[in-house]
């Protein structure tokens, strides 16, 4: 499994990075949607 994670991020780095990032910004959409109602 470690290699297959070294041997990926060997052969494209950037869409691991923007896969990173894109998930991310995901968990903070989904934080700020439970915690809406109680700002509004």
């Amino acid at each position: 499994m470690i290699e297959q994670i070294k041997n990926t991020f060997q052969h494209s780095p950037t869409t691991l990075l923007q896969d990173a990032v894109g998930a991310a910004s995901l968990v903070v959409i989904l934080v700020f949607a439970l915690h809406a109602p109680s700002f509004l």
